[in-house]
This record gives C-alpha cells, structure tokens and sequence, in this order.
C-alpha cells in the first residue's frame, strides 16, 4: 500500500504547521516562545515545528495537574474513558 504525505492530495491526515503543549485543556505556546521545526528524513521538508518546552512549561503543566487532581479523581471510569 503507497501512502500520500500528510498534506499532500489523497492524504489521509493533516498536520498543523505549530503545535503547542497541552496543558490545563487545552494547547498552549511554549512559555520561552521557542520551537523546533521537525523535518522528513526521506526529503529534508518541514514536516511541522514541536514546542521547546523546559522546566517553566513543567511546572506550568504539574500545576494544572494538580489543579484538576480532584475532580478526574472524582470522575467515572466510563466518562474518563470517553474523555481520552
């Protein structure tokens, strides 16, 4: 089976040129506003760029973390599996 690259006619999925981190719910930019641009090995094109995240974006994460421990604590087994 051939695939077609992602963004390319008859792809079967697309990527964002950016992502960010997801914390708190949602995706968020690097706190430094760093990133580093990923790119194909087979053609040296740039594939997408990933946040450069370090300790600043840890600890922004574990407080979300933290923050929602409770309530997915709280959650049914059955909604938190519909969830993820």
């Amino acid at each position: 089976m051939i695939y077609a690259n992602p963004g390319s006619a008859g792809a079967v999925i697309t990527l964002k040129p950016r992502y960010g981190n997801y914390i708190g719910g949602e995706f968020v930019a690097p706190l430094s506003g760093q990133y580093f641009t990923n790119t194909s090995p087979v053609d040296g094109s740039v594939i997408a760029e990933f946040p450069r995240s370090n300790a600043a974006d840890i600890d922004k994460a574990l407080d979300a973390a933290h923050a929602a421990a409770d309530a997915w604590g709280k959650t049914s087994v059955q909604e938190r599996s519909h969830i993820l």
